[in-house]
């Protein structure tokens, strides 16, 4: 059976099959398209697809589901979900700009049973042609963004803005109790931008829990769990993670001593950049730098 990315009539201008260790390959893909006008036909595909809508200003777009054509309207921050199984084809009349994210049933449902403890139905996602949604195509171009961006931790980056999307997802469109999708909703990918750019701005610095519950604007107990729901890890598990990957970049730099980069990555000291690099990489930074000719 052909894949979506088989059938689209132009190429995407970024694609998460690039990465060169896709760490997020059995979360998701993603393709971004700036595509002129085109058709795609009616075609049955094995995996799920979710289209976000990024272009600013409403378009005529016409979308053929089961042998149901319709001729709508479509607006910046719409989506379409279009589960596995669905025969589904396009036409649109001006120039596009969407992210397209392709899932596997078989590993979205891993994922869902294995990281937010949800087991799916067997239609797994809501068939939904059209529903606003600003909060998933935020997420959506914050991923695109991260493979944008490129160089040095764009990889893991990517990874945990996948996760994001993911479980945003699976609690807004899965089959899941109206309690669970109400609980969900006190964290959305705003939240998570606001922390990640205090995070970017002073991972230097000392960082507390409260400080980041701050900027989401949720009390510190709240906000360390629905923040380990979605990313599978603790806030402070994450901003940890998140000054090793700034040290890879510093460390390429032969001007700056290794404690220079412990200090200036919000390490305490040489010995503690030593301890925690290692236990995430698998070797000193030492040995890292080294490996890289400096």
């Amino acid at each position: 059976m052909r894949t979506y990315q088989d059938v689209y009539p132009s190429q995407p201008l970024l694609r998460s099959a690039d990465l060169t260790r896709p760490r997020a390959a059995d979360l998701l893909s993603l393709e971004y398209f700036e595509a002129d006008p085109a058709q795609m036909e009616t075609n049955v595909f094995a995996q799920h697809h979710v289209l976000l809508n990024l272009k600013e200003g409403p378009q005529r777009v016409e979308n053929e589901r089961d042998g149901e054509r319709r001729d709508f309207i479509f607006e910046k921050d719409e989506i379409v979900v279009t589960p596995a199984g669905v025969r589904s084809g396009w036409r649109w009349f001006v120039r596009s700009k969407c992210i397209v994210i392709t899932l596997d049933p078989a590993k979205l449902e891993r994922f869902a049973q294995s990281e937010v403890g949800v087991v799916l139905t067997g239609t797994q996602l809501q068939n939904l042609p059209q529903f606003k949604d600003p909060d998933i195509c935020q997420a959506g171009t914050m991923l695109r963004d991260a493979l944008a961006a490129g160089g040095v931790g764009a990889e893991v980056m990517f990874d945990a803005l996948a996760r994001v999307f993911l479980v945003k997802l699976i609690q807004k469109y899965a089959d899941r109790s109206e309690e669970e999708i109400r609980f969900s909703a006190r964290f959305t990918a705003a939240h998570y931008k606001r922390v990640l750019d205090y995070v970017s701005a002073h991972f230097g610095d000392a960082i507390t829990l409260e400080a980041l519950a701050g900027e989401a604007g949720i009390s510190p107990s709240h906000f360390s769990r629905l923040f380990k729901e979605t990313l599978g890890k603790s806030p402070m598990q994450f901003v940890t993670g998140y000054r090793v990957e700034q040290s890879l970049k510093h460390l390429a730099d032969p001007a700056l001593t290794l404690s220079d980069i412990a200090l200036a990555c919000g390490f305490s000291d040489q010995a503690h950049f030593n301890r925690v690099f290692r236990r995430h990489q698998g070797e000193t930074p030492g040995a890292y730098r080294q490996s890289l000719g400096v």
